[in-house]
């Protein structure tokens, strides 16, 4: 099935990444700039089509801001595995597992930045319920600037069960909780390592938090009780580089 990318930067990182997927990249035809200079460059280098179209031609591809750029791709599955795959990734990893959990992320843009900070943080591979949550669309890779192609994404059927899978494996599984007495300066959070976070608002639901070895919270000194799911995702996960390091 035909799927689109859009925006300079989502597109050029596909370019690099997984060029092989690009049938052609339509570029806005009045358009003339140096980030586009270089992508288009970059296209022709790789042996890849680029066709030129009117503003209002892109705009019948996309509803979504599109920065003058839309790659029309076939197969963008190459970084999406079966959750039957989740023991064959863990046993491949080089070295200690480092895991995002997304229980019931709906919004594409929160899905698409907390891709985008679990790729920067070098997650191996991120889960995800298929049910009641956001999957992969053309807004999240936009969002995610490539790191929807660059990294496992995995939507399993029940959460808690794939969680017991992984500590099975011996991975110490951390909720994001606000109620959670420890903080993640305070906790160790190091070695093999899953990061739970919950739903915008709502949080983790009841069997996801039963689940988890530890709760942990981000310490809040301001007037505002929690942050957006996106940021605290990347708050969290570098805080376990930090300590990594």
């Amino acid at each position: 099935m035909s799927e689109i990318v859009f925006g300079i930067h989502a597109v050029e990182v596909l370019l690099k990444r997984n060029s092989e997927a690009i049938q052609t990249i339509y570029v806005q035809h009045n358009r003339r700039d140096q980030r586009l200079h270089k992508l288009i460059k970059l296209a022709q280098s790789k042996n890849i089509t680029v066709s030129q179209k009117s503003r209002e031609e892109l705009d019948e591809l996309t509803a979504q801001r599109h920065q003058g750029v839309i790659a029309q791709c076939g197969n963008l599955n190459k970084t999406s595995y079966h959750e039957k795959h989740i023991p064959e990734l863990l046993d491949s990893l080089q070295g200690q597992p480092f895991i995002l959990i997304l229980d019931g992320i709906t919004d594409p843009h929160n899905l698409g930045a907390c891709l985008r900070s679990a790729d920067a943080a070098g997650v191996d591979m991120v889960i995800a319920p298929k049910d009641n949550a956001a999957t992969i669309t053309d807004v999240v890779r936009k969002v995610a600037c490539g790191a929807a192609e660059a990294i496992p994404f995995i939507s399993v059927t029940n959460l808690s069960r794939t969680m017991k899978l992984l500590q099975e494996k011996g991975i110490w599984i951390y909720g994001a909780a606000g109620e959670a007495k420890a903080d993640i300066y305070q906790s160790d959070l190091t070695g093999p390592i899953a990061i739970v976070m919950g739903a915008e608002g709502d949080g983790m639901r009841r069997l996801t938090k039963e689940t988890c070895d530890h709760l942990i919270k981000i310490p809040m000194a301001g007037e505002v009780s929690s942050l957006n799911v996106s940021v605290a995702t990347g708050v969290t996960l570098f805080e376990v580089v930090r300590q990594r390091n």
